[in-house]
């Protein structure tokens, strides 16, 4: 969002105009901002074969999907209806890796029958899955390297306690398997956790997978997850993803050298291509001051941007209607009956019932993770692509909660 001749735009677009398609609160997803950080990452890594695949659950609207294909994207998916949503958006079955956890096995069968690549990250699963397919459907292994990274602990992963993955300590057992029922082993996945800063993590994983590379001679990818640390606070630190391509570039160099046929390396990013591009526009219903705090109530809640509450998020605040305000104390809340506090003691421009407030960085995991509380209505979506935008979801209306309820005869 930037503030052109005393008015914000987002993609060249007067945020008033933008409120004015959808009304408030709606997201908006610039795609240039997409672009910009797929192009990112390709130049970070340009020295190695690499393949970007979207983690669609931190943004998986149709349209979004048909965006990152068109940036020429592959997508990770961790749900078969992530998948159909990908398919339906033009994915080839071999542009999607699908890598559930704790999912009925009648889950992985459907997703064998729609091509895609299987990744598996439980002993008896892969035990089962041999059983079935043997050698005529290659999968993906996913590792738990036992390494705690994450900028929380419910978004690590890569820990000894997660449930994600299999243990690096049981890659015999996985060998005993792989052996006994013939299974085409042709990726090794891991990740760690989300908001990784240190490149060094992921340098300490990749030793662990390319150390594990030795026990399948059929293996064509690596796959690195994700979980690059974006800025949310003006002054906020990233993961320097030029000084890790630079690391993680040279080491791989190194270990395809040692190859006869050198090896893909994929990346599963979500946050890091969406995050910065999706700004939530909300309008202030209340001032109300009490003896000890001044709230600006907003017209949402954590129906509709849950990771404040949920995981302490911080999310950058902006009077989007009066920039030039004087600067004033805010904790700004929401509607929902529950403490739904997006900010405490937050500066911003004056602020005065009727104004619209941005939060930034709002593109991955907000409207992904929105639900119904309350009973409230999901909010609108649009796109904003070269200057101009699109309506890509409506706003949720009473018909939306009733669908799919069967009233009771009493």
């Amino acid at each position: 969002m930037e503030l052109n001749n005393g008015r914000y735009e987002i993609g060249g677009m007067l945020v008033d105009d933008l409120c004015k398609i959808a009304g408030a609160p709606v997201y908006v997803y610039d795609t240039d901002i997409m672009a910009r950080q797929v192009r990112r990452l390709r130049r970070a890594f340009a020295g190695i074969p690499l393949r970007i695949m979207y983690a669609c659950k931190a943004l998986s609207n149709v349209s979004v999907l048909r965006v990152m294909k068109g940036l020429g994207t592959g997508l990770d998916t961790v749900s078969l209806q992530e998948v159909e949503l990908g398919l339906h958006a033009g994915y080839t079955p071999d542009e999607i890796l699908f890598t559930p956890n704790m999912v009925s096995f009648e889950e992985l069968r459907t997703a064998v029958n729609l091509g895609v690549h299987i990744n598996i990250d439980t002993i008896s699963v892969l035990e089962r899955f041999g059983h079935e397919f043997g050698s005529r459907v290659p999968v993906c292994v996913r590792v738990n390297p036992h390494i705690m990274a994450g900028g929380n602990e419910r978004i690590s992963t890569g820990h000894i306690d997660s449930k994600f993955g299999i243990s690096i300590h049981q890659m015999r057992h996985v060998q005993r398997i792989v052996a006994t029922h013939g299974i085409h082993v042709n990726g090794l996945h891991m990740h760690t956790g989300s908001d990784i800063v240190d490149a060094e993590v992921f340098l300490q994983g990749a030793e662990i997978l390319f150390e594990t590379a030795a026990m399948f001679p059929e293996l064509t990818f690596v796959d690195f997850g994700s979980g690059f640390k974006v800025p949310y606070k003006p002054d906020d630190i990233s993961t320097d993803i030029e000084e890790l391509g630079a690391k993680l570039s040279a080491r791989i160099a190194e270990f395809n050298a040692s190859r006869s046929t050198p090896i893909e390396v994929w990346f599963e990013p979500g946050k890091f291509l969406v995050s910065e591009s999706g700004t939530f526009l909300t309008r202030v219903n209340v001032i109300k001051q009490t003896t000890a705090t001044v709230f600006a109530g907003i017209d949402s809640g954590l129906n509709h941007l849950i990771r404040p509450m949920l995981y302490n998020a911080y999310h950058h605040i902006i009077n989007a209607t009066n920039p030039t305000g004087t600067p004033r104390i805010y904790t700004v809340v929401g509607y929902i009956c529950e403490t739904d506090t997006f900010g405490w003691d937050r500066k911003l421009h004056e602020v005065r019932e009727g104004d619209i407030l941005a939060f930034l960085n709002a593109g991955a995991y907000g409207y992904m993770m929105s639900s119904n509380y309350n009973s409230r209505y999901r909010p609108a979506e649009i796109l904003v692509h070269n200057g101009t935008a699109q309506l890509i979801r409506r706003r949720e209306t009473m018909d939306d909660l009733l669908r799919g309820q069967i009233e009771a005869t009493l």
